[in-house]
């Protein structure tokens, strides 16, 4: 299957899902990443919902991370320079919802890419390697590609793995799990 197969499919996949199957789903995968190695750390970097394209319901995942007093971070992007730049979330960080319908704080402390540690990465579908074929702007392979060696990517989907994504690219950075309603992967 290629990216575009993928991105269709799976667009078209989840435009079928109702908002109970979300929220079910959401907090499934988000129950699942409690049995990770991951908690010991400090940074975690987590992307905020976009409802319109019925995303994964990451509020589940923030009410974890701030119950584990961890330090959350969230991206602001840039669609002239398809860079990010990336905020620590506190109880003062406003946000706003971009012309692309993103959730986005309007200003805050700017945290660098080199301090996070944990990066929950958004997705639309994933190959059983940790490939993942996103929405094609290549937001998340720059941002990826700028973080420390040791940062853990970690993929969510509502949906299993595919079995192989074909056109995969030297600039694409793999996922090291994914974890979906059922089943973690590990990469």
């Amino acid at each position: 299957m290629t990216k575009k197969e993928a991105r269709a499919l799976y667009k078209s996949k989840r435009s079928l899902l109702t908002a109970l199957e979300i929220e079910e789903k959401s907090l499934k995968i988000a129950n699942n990443l409690l049995q990770l190695p991951i908690w010991n750390l400090v940074y975690y970097h987590l992307f905020l919902t976009i409802e319109g394209l019925k995303e994964i319901d990451t509020s589940f995942i923030l009410h974890i991370l701030a119950g584990k007093d961890k330090e959350i971070i969230v991206s602001k992007s840039d669609f002239q320079t398809l860079e990010m730049t990336h905020y620590l979330l506190t109880d003062n960080t406003k946000i706003k919802v971009n012309p692309y319908g993103i959730p986005e704080p309007v200003t805050g402390i700017e945290v660098s890419d080199s301090k996070i540690e944990v990066v929950f990465v958004p997705l639309l579908a994933f190959d059983k390697i940790g490939n993942r074929v996103g929405y094609g702007k290549g937001f998340y392979d720059s941002f990826l590609s700028k973080c420390n060696p040791e940062t853990i990517k970690i993929g969510l989907s509502f949906f299993a793995a595919e079995e192989q994504i074909e056109d995969y690219s030297s600039t694409d950075i793999s996922l090291d799990y994914c974890v979906t309603p059922s089943e973690i992967y590990k990469f």
